[in-house]
């Protein structure tokens, strides 16, 4: 239970190791830059190494047309960059640049950004283009990521439990074992067949494409997923045989010991599955990285898994041993140690300063990981002293002389141990479910090098991009209103707003209102006070006040007398 301050640096780790997602340091041609002659290619180069998409160039003319680039590549720096050439004799004017590329670490990263010919000119592209993503692919995938690490850990919490600390009556602990085994292969399926989608920022729908499973399939990520889901099969197939050759009095064979071998590396396989294909693989020291996220992720899993396991023989089992808790105290110690080796190092490598911990979003989960530390440290220590108890307790079933009359009965140290197990679990769940939202932050250490490029380099996107569709419900009283928010950040917010008719063309409108809101804070509505700019709507002075997920409103007249009212969710970040 003292495993519980694992979660101390499970806090400064995550259940993702902390490392970078590649951020955008420059372009060339630099963001707003005005260049005399048109270019022959675009490059952009990043602080790691990405992959490149089908469609990881969207280039914009004056005229808000798409123009013919050639095929994405990477240019002399490796890796590290991304390049695409340019159609001869560019017309003057000013060009949108909207790109999106999948860092090493497996998340993808997209942005925006302008270059003119001869001279800068007014044009609607810049209000148009930017970073897409789909809202319902991305949450479906975020799902299935926090399923994927809940699952582990019972899987292989729940099998340690077992092996390791040897309860009297393992009964209890086979539905945990099955709902984690079959948990993290339904997920694993899921992220395995919406990971094309998510790189592309597109709809489930079009996650059967078989061109986008083909390059699932044989990228870093599916293969990673592919592993882990023959890993699971092999699992099943090892549970199998230490179920047949458990030995019912306790001894342990030497069969059971080879299981157990076995089943130890294939815990170590899958942990390694989570290792290669997300933070760990990319950024400084990726070996010791890797190394560590390893043990950080199995550390987790034997502590939260183990601890469930735990807390379901307290309810369940009809007899605990005393010396099975003892085994599982020894044991979270032994994982403490590992989580707080590896999270100071996880820490360190994706924080990179002090500075990052207070202005930056990735220290701000940290913080408040901490905070549901305290809170867990504190069942912790009441977990541990019942503990103490319970094992100094005398037998309930003793020869009658053998236990003085005055001697405590046992009962009540185990209600007591169940009620802070209990409470034990529940704030490890909701440190979890903050590690996985960590594991898709961007690190401090990698906004810092983007800030270290020119600061018109967009090293986050530089753009939210929103489109809201609405109907008035009268014929051609259908179309869709794009908004865009820059920098999409806390604080000062340039607007634009534009409107598309049911044929897709540009429409004009004689009124438009957006509003912002904030459902968690209770903050809003805000109104932007767009104003009409002849063919867009815009203003250049929306303060958005905290980072979450805003509730955006707007309202369409299209007529004298017909007008509606339409909503979109849009993520402000820090």
């Amino acid at each position: 239970m003292t495993l519980a301050s694992v979660l101390v640096l499970l806090v400064l780790g995550g259940a993702g190791t902390a490392s970078a997602h590649a951020a955008l340091r420059s372009t060339d041609p630099g963001d707003g830059a005005v260049v005399a002659t048109a270019p022959s290619r675009l490059t952009l180069t990043f602080t790691e190494s990405v992959a490149l998409l089908d469609d990881s160039f969207r280039v914009l003319d004056p005229e808000n047309r798409r123009v013919d680039t050639g095929e994405a590549g990477h240019g002399p720096g490796g890796a590290r960059t991304a390049r695409v050439s340019l159609p001869p004799k560019l017309a003057q004017g000013t060009y949108v640049v909207v790109w999106r590329v999948v860092s090493a670490d497996s998340h993808p990263v997209s942005g925006a950004f302008t270059f003119s010919v001869g001279k800068a000119s007014p044009t609607l592209a810049v209000t148009t283009a930017g970073p897409t993503e789909d809202p319902a692919t991305a949450s479906l995938y975020d799902i299935g990521r926090y399923l994927a690490y809940l699952a582990a850990a019972l899987l292989i919490g729940t099998a340690a439990f077992i092996a390791l600390c040897r309860p009297a009556d393992p009964a209890p602990l086979r539905a945990p074992l099955l709902i984690g085994w079959w948990t993290l292969l339904g997920s694993t399926l899921v992220l395995l067949v919406l990971r094309a989608p998510y790189e592309t920022g597109t709809g489930p729908g079009t996650a059967f494409d078989p061109a986008a499973l083909s390059r699932t399939l044989t990228g870093r990520p599916g293969i990673a997923l592919l592993a882990r889901l023959a890993l699971l099969l092999a699992a099943a197939f090892c549970h199998a045989r230490l179920r047949e050759h458990a030995d019912p009095a306790g001894r342990v064979g030497g069969r059971e010991r080879l299981v157990r071998v076995v089943g130890g590396a294939l815990a170590v396989g899958l942990a390694l599955t989570w290792a290669t294909a997300e933070h760990a693989s990319a950024g400084i020291q990726v070996p010791v990285a890797m190394t560590s996220a390893v043990l950080h992720l199995l550390a987790m899993a034997v502590w939260l898994g183990g601890l469930t396991a735990l807390l379901l023989s307290l309810y369940r089992a009809a007899d605990l041993d005393p010396a099975t808790v003892t085994r599982f105290s020894r044991l979270a110690f032994a994982s403490v140690t590992v989580l707080v080796v590896t999270g100071v190092y996880q820490s360190w490598r994706g924080l990179g300063s002090w500075d990052a911990l207070t202005g930056t979003t990735y220290g701000a989960l940290l913080t408040a990981k901490l905070a549901a530390v305290v809170v867990l440290l504190t069942a912790a220590a009441l977990s541990r002293s019942w503990t103490g108890r319970l094992a100094a307790a005398p037998d309930p079933d003793p020869a009658p002389e053998s236990v003085p009359e005055s001697a405590p009965s046992p009962l009540p140290h185990r209600r007591a141990l169940r009620r802070s197990v209990l409470a034990e679990v529940a704030v490890a769940v909701v440190v979890l479910v903050i590690s996985t939202v960590l594991s898709g932050t961007l690190p401090g250490r990698a906004a810092a090098e983007a800030a270290e490029g020119p600061a018109t380099a967009g090293g986050l996107p530089v753009a939210s991009v929103t489109t809201i569709p609405f109907d008035v419900g009268t014929p051609n009283g259908k179309g869709k209103v794009q908004i865009t928010l820059d920098p999409g950040r806390v604080g000062d917010n340039a607007v634009q707003a534009v409107v598309y008719g049911p044929d897709g063309g540009l429409s004009t409108v004689p009124e438009l209102r957006l509003s912002l809101t904030l459902p968690s804070q209770r903050i809003g509505p805000l109104d932007a006070r767009i104003r009409d700019a002849g063919g867009y709507w815009t203003t250049s002075d929306l303060t958005v006040p905290l980072a979450g997920t805003w509730t955006m409103k707007v309202t369409v007249r299209v007529s004298e007398l017909d007008q509606v009212s339409a909503s979109a969710r849009v993520r402000i970040t820090g």
